[in-house]
């Protein structure tokens, strides 16, 4: 398992109480902004733009896929796992026969950080592995830039719906 890197110190990001009535709560930490999440009694603490294409994960659906909890980006319905980050999608094996549709991995494409509770208060360490992470991208200034242009355009663009909304 690969040791992660802590970043700074603990951040107070708010009371417990508040926190799980909001249910998602945005947070700028160390110039990174994350998204907090309660779900199910658990939080968790997010990057909060989409790896792929930097989509806000605030408005995300979240929904249980292969055993995982995932939120789902809304802009072009990427499924990340809230525990690790991890990237899933639906595909064939063509080497089966038949070829069944399944959920596979693409490895850890979002960053994900630890959230602790202490005296009804709600602290998030950012986490910073040695590697880099697709999400990590979306945090820096480049791009910053690409989501301000793709927020413009936005009016333009159509949602993509997912094939299981059909």
């Amino acid at each position: 398992m690969e040791e992660k890197e802590q970043s700074g110190g603990l951040h107070c990001v708010g009371k417990k109480d508040e926190l799980i009535k909001a249910k998602r709560s945005f947070r700028t930490l160390e110039g990174r902004d994350v998204l907090i999440i309660y779900h199910q009694g658990v939080f968790y603490a997010i990057d909060c733009y989409c790896y792929h294409a930097g989509g806000t994960l605030e408005n995300g659906d979240i929904e249980d896929i292969n055993g995982k909890l995932c939120i789902i980006c809304p802009k072009h319905k990427y499924k990340i796992t809230l525990a690790e980050g991890e990237g899933l999608y639906r595909g064939r094996n063509p080497m089966e026969n038949p070829p069944v549709l399944r959920w596979y991995s693409k490895g850890v494409k979002q960053r994900v950080h630890t959230v602790t509770e202490k005296n009804g208060e709600v602290f998030v360490k950012l986490v910073m592995s040695p590697n880099w992470i697709d999400s990590d991208y979306y945090q820096g200034e480049k791009g910053k830039l690409e989501r301000a242009k793709a927020e413009e355009s936005e009016e333009d663009m159509p949602v993509m719906k997912d094939d299981d909304d059909e």
